[in-house]
């Protein structure tokens, strides 16, 4: 079992916008502070975990504390020129089918000028051919479709797991949980960790849990959010 217990704190400037919401709403700290305590427990073999949960719930504060999440930068070459890998083309251009990126005409243009979606494909691309002992993609399929997102996921998961990679979704979408088939889950929405697969078509995600051992559910009200 594993602690994470995180504090961020952000000043608050003097202005007057400022000093009329603490004064209005009775808030005189001169800080604004989030905290994050969760308990988890990453099984020791794994190949595709989720973290999840609406927006402010710590998906990302959490996610580089354990995993540090890579941004990646393209310049203005043809993106598979500017991908990184030791890998030959034709994997580069497998890859790219296989994150739903399938038009050989966007793989000559240069980062910039391609779609959100596009782009979203790219870096996923990119997070899957690089060499990082874990991959921790923020935002996953969040800017594309969801049948985009459905394709996406499941070639992600099948490439993931044909290379005994480890990779990490970082997502406000639980339809990804039945497209990832995940090994193990954070919903920050209730600071709850989970062994298996949980269902997002119900408000009881532990009703539905496929749990790898006799216990569904590791933690419950493992965390707490305090804004």
């Amino acid at each position: 079992m594993q602690n994470i217990k995180l504090v961020k704190e952000s000043e608050v400037p003097n202005s007057f916008r400022n000093s009329f919401v603490r004064g209005k709403f009775d808030f005189n700290d001169k800080k604004v502070k989030e905290t994050f305590d969760v308990d988890i427990d990453i099984p020791e073999k794994w190949n595709v975990g989720v973290i999840v949960g609406s927006s402010g719930t710590g998906k990302s504060t959490i996610a580089n504390e354990l995993f540090d999440i890579k941004e990646y930068k393209f310049g203005h070459k043809s993106v598979i020129e500017e991908i990184k890998t030791d890998k030959d083309v034709n994997e580069i251009i497998d890859v790219f089918n296989k994150v739903g990126f399938s038009s050989p005409p966007s793989w000559l243009k240069p980062f910039g000028v391609l779609s959100n979606g596009e782009k979203m494909r790219v870096e996923l691309a990119q997070s899957v051919l690089d060499n990082s002992e874990i991959i921790a993609f923020d935002e996953f399929t969040s800017v594309v479709d969801r049948q985009v997102a459905k394709v996406a996921s499941h070639c992600v998961q099948k490439y993931i797991r044909k290379n005994d990679k480890k990779f990490v979704a970082i997502a406000c979408h639980y339809d990804i949980l039945d497209w990832l088939e995940p090994d193990w889950i954070l919903d920050t929405s209730t600071m709850t960790f989970y062994l298996g697969k949980m269902s997002p078509t119900t408000k009881d995600h532990k009703s539905n849990l496929k749990s790898k051992n006799v216990k569904e559910v590791i933690g419950i009200n493992l965390g707490s959010i305090i804004i």
